[in-house]
């Protein structure tokens, strides 16, 4: 098997078999100085909780050259901010790490292989940027650098596409999303119905099952109580015409996660707010019938 990824990865990297220039696009391919590859064995993890310094960016590779890893010294990592949520705070790629050939152990093939990790902590540090620059929503490019024994480098600018997909599957480069830890406290729900006979989602059946907060894997449910059916947990009463209600949700300290879902608007009739503990308003939807669908982009940021 090992002799068989040999011969692959010396038929990639061959010098031009003529001293006269030839056009077929076969020379294109085989036209390149014999190098180095980080193949993808798997991405472990590729979302960033900007909350946590200690959260990891983490990727298994297996390195190949042309002494099947005789020439490896190390990896190196870079990062990049692209800035997706306003477009104002992206970043040029910067040396965030390096990590040394001698953590790498022998794969199954007869190659390198280890795993390449990076902080967020360490990431914004290299880039000097801070949560005014980075928002959930944005993504650290990470971008990897093979460096061999005799001072060759090689990374996702040097790599052609026959290197970055298929069999070899050496990208060199990676997104990795940010997310973050929700604030803990008190969040408060104020729920509108423009008809007045309370929600009425379109899941379920009878008012269905309203919003859905799942945090840490623990579902919590708030509705406006309807006049025409019951729920599977407690809804919150309304004003006498059903046509307002307040709710507050608890994120406890210390939560990771916390996901904010909404079924949908049956009559389209339904409005809603959700405002954070420190009087930030995370989602506004109070025109009857304009609430996203499925997950709700509520951030407020544990700091």
């Amino acid at each position: 098997m090992r002799n068989i990824f040999k011969f692959l990865f010396a038929s990639l990297f061959v010098v031009t078999f003529s001293c006269v220039d030839s056009e077929n696009t076969i020379d294109a391919v085989l036209d390149y100085e014999t190098g180095a590859v980080l193949r993808t064995i798997s991405v472990n993890n590729a979302v960033l909780n900007s909350s946590d310094a200690s959260s990891t960016f983490n990727v298994t590779v297996e390195e190949q050259d042309e002494e099947d890893g005789a020439l490896f010294k190390q990896v190196n990592v870079y990062c990049q901010l692209k800035d997706l949520t306003d477009g104002n705070d992206s970043t040029d790629f910067v040396l965030v790490t390096s990590i040394d050939a001698s953590t790498f152990s022998t794969g199954p093939v007869g190659l390198p292989r280890g795993d390449v990790v990076m902080t967020f902590g360490d990431a914004a540090a290299a880039m000097g940027v801070g949560p005014s620059q980075y928002s959930p929503g944005d993504v650290f490019v990470v971008g990897l650098e093979v460096e061999l024994t005799d001072g060759r480098t090689y990374d996702w600018t040097s790599a052609a596409g026959i290197i970055t997909g298929g069999f070899f599957s050496s990208p060199f480069k990676y997104n990795a999303l940010l997310t973050c830890s929700p604030m803990p406290g008190d969040y408060t729900v104020f729920m509108i119905d423009s008809y007045g006979d309370g929600w009425q989602t379109t899941s379920g059946g009878d008012g269905g099952q309203g919003l859905e907060i799942n945090m840490d894997g623990v579902i919590t449910s708030v509705a406006m109580c309807s006049m025409w059916g019951t729920y599977d947990f407690t809804c919150t009463q309304p004003n006498a015409a059903y046509t307002e209600a307040t709710a507050i949700v608890t994120i406890p300290a210390g939560t990771e996660s916390a996901l904010w879902t909404f079924p949908g608007d049956y009559y389209a009739e339904i409005g809603f707010s959700i405002t954070g503990p420190n009087g930030q308003v995370a989602y506004s939807a109070l025109d009857p019938g304009t609430a996203t669908v499925g997950l709700l982009p509520v951030a407020i940021c544990a700091q």
